[in-house]
């Protein structure tokens, strides 16, 4: 059983994880890209008007790919030459001069940035997280957030992967044991 949403927009931030030209331009699932942004679009707008902020993250994988982690894996990510333009935000996000943004090296949006440091300037203690991977920059946000004891709400339909039981198993088995699942609509309607 879901506990009811309530959000108070004086200690709640919204954090939108690599809603960017390079990521976003790929097929995602179980929510097409174009609608994961809309539906952050959305939560952008209500956290605006509700003063709340907006924290728009954004991956920098530096030249070749050299500032992300390389670990010796079973399966290793390629090599990538990134295009120039490849890390800007996508402007369906409506991005303000009022927003923060950070940019970020790893998919955790808390290694080595000041994430941290903005949220708790801004007396902030819940965070509400939307992106793009589900499995990937999203969660390794989230279980950061957890670490730090900031209450965190995801928008299961602001959020997708390149595949559907990554996502799947993000939203139904581990975001549930850390935070709150809700729907975008949901969100909007809890922040009064």
């Amino acid at each position: 059983m879901s506990t009811p949403l309530q959000l108070d927009p004086s200690h709640t931030a919204l954090v939108v994880i690599d809603l960017q030209r390079g990521i976003a331009s790929t097929q995602t699932v179980p929510h097409a890209a174009s609608d994961v942004i809309a539906r952050s679009a959305r939560l952008a707008t209500a956290f605006r008007q509700h003063r709340a902020p907006v924290i728009l993250v954004n991956v920098d994988p530096g030249p070749d790919g050299s500032l992300m982690p390389r670990p010796t894996a079973d399966q290793p990510r390629p090599p990538m030459t990134f295009p120039p333009e490849w890390s800007e935000l996508v402007p369906e996000l409506g991005a303000e001069a009022s927003d923060i943004r950070i940019t970020k090296h790893q998919p955790n949006a808390f290694y080595m940035t000041k994430l941290d440091d903005v949220l708790r300037a801004h007396n902030i203690r819940t965070i509400v997280l939307t992106g793009i991977s589900t499995n990937i920059g999203v969660e390794a946000t989230a279980r950061a957030a957890h670490e730090r004891r900031f209450d965190t709400v995801f928008p299961e339909d602001a959020m997708a992967a390149r595949d559907a039981e990554l996502h799947q198993v993000s939203t139904t088995k581990f975001f549930p044991t850390i935070g709150r699942v809700r729907s975008t609509d949901a969100i909007i309607a809890a922040l009064a």
